[in-house]
């Protein structure tokens, strides 16, 4: 193989080697529990402190709002569960989208079991839910909200001001699943009248296996882990430094870098965007422009199998995902292509590209060149596209 060029940001990214300089101490020099007094674990302890400090300053919250998970899922989880729980006696109604992860609909899906009522909001061909949607779904027993901030596979941005601010005037508490969104576009949870945001650190440069929930000081929330009194009582288990140390970093890194960068990998993305629409059959899914996340580009194309071009561009060195998920020995079509109206067909003909810190000018005009030959190469075989 000749190359290797790595296009799914959005599923993972690599450790930077300054995270991972700066975590290695505490994965062997300062290794104690930060429970416990002595020296090397206050030197842990400390370390949690500082990282906390800089994870709030990425969002414009404070120290003391930032709590660490296992990751973005657990802080789903917490957020939605924790909030549904607690406010069980002042209502059981909970309003979501149709193009949430599935961390949020499976947990919302969950709390229907339980008697909870749950809303899903609709969203238009670009991904967008209508304000006037959530404003008419709110009702006397709504307690949450939970609206992700910018979706993962199609990367729409959401308008995350309007919603908060809504919130806000009706009482009703605000969560958002900001894993894509953090370290990449600015986030102020305080202008933004966000109560509750999930963090995943190995988005952004960080760790695996370490994540954060903002939790607005004030709010009312159940623990979703017990055992201990590790996060000011409210997320039991010893917490894993090095991996909070790291996400600090990384977030600090990515804070620092954000405005060039984006800017960068925007330009890369549009001219990506331009090149695949050349190709017959071709059509973008999602936002266009500034409400699209910038690194992110998905695409559905008429004649092929989303799977098997996956399969052929890895052939070639070329790591992507498909919009496609496998669900009970099957492949079906994403739930969140299929919200924005488009056929399942066609639906399962998609391909997600997504950019970062490592990508280059060259790899993306490698790409410009690479996937219109090989999808041409594949529609050869397809008697439906040939004969349409």
């Amino acid at each position: 193989m000749e190359r290797e060029i790595y296009m799914d940001y959005a599923a993972t990214t690599y450790i930077k080697p300054e995270v991972l300089e700066e975590m290695n101490p505490y994965l062997t020099q300062y290794f104690g529990n930060p429970s416990s007094i002595y020296r090397i674990s206050r030197n842990t302890k400390m370390a949690i402190d500082i990282a906390r400090e800089k994870i709030a300053g990425g969002i414009n919250g404070r120290r003391d709002e930032i709590f660490f998970t296992g990751g973005g899922s657990e802080a789903d989880n917490w957020a939605i569960k924790g909030i549904a729980f607690a406010n069980k006696d002042k209502g059981n109604h909970i309003i979501t989208t149709g193009i949430e992860h599935h961390a949020v609909m499976h947990t919302c899906e969950y709390l229907e079991e339980l008697g909870f009522e749950i809303t899903y909001l609709p969203v238009d061909e670009f991904g967008f839910i209508n304000i006037e949607d959530l404003k008419n779904s709110i009702n006397d027993k709504t307690i949450l909200v939970s609206v992700m901030f910018a979706n993962n596979e199609i990367g729409t941005i959401e308008p995350i001001n309007d919603i908060g601010k809504i919130c806000r005037e009706k009482g009703i508490v605000f969560h958002t699943d900001a894993v894509q969104a953090v370290g990449n576009i600015p986030i102020d949870v305080k202008a933004m009248n966000i109560d509750l945001l999930s963090i995943a650190s190995h988005k952004f440069y960080g760790p695996k296996g370490i994540g954060a929930l903002y939790i607005r000081k004030g709010i009312k929330i159940h623990n979703l882990i017990h055992g201990g009194a590790q996060e000011r009582a409210k997320r039991a288990g010893t917490e894993n430094v090095a991996g909070i140390v790291g996400m600090g970093k990384a977030i600090e890194l990515a804070v620092q870098n954000m405005e060039n960068e984006a800017n960068r990998l925007s330009c890369l993305r549009d001219k990506l965007i331009e090149r695949l629409l050349q190709i017959p059959g071709s059509k973008l899914n999602g936002a266009i422009g500034e409400d699209r996340l910038p690194g992110n580009v998905n695409m559905s194309f008429e004649g092929i199998d989303g799977e098997i071009l996956v399969m052929k561009l890895d052939n070639l060195g070329i790591f992507a995902s498909s919009g496609s998920a496998c669900s009970a020995g099957a492949i079906e079509p994403s739930h969140v292509l299929l919200a924005l109206g488009i056929p399942a067909e066609l639906a399962k003909n998609s391909l997600r590209l997504s950019m970062g810190s490592g990508t280059t000018e060259e790899e993306v005009e490698y790409l410009m060149k690479v996937i219109p030959e090989t999808i041409k190469e594949f529609r050869k075989s397809n008697e439906k596209w040939n004969n349409r």
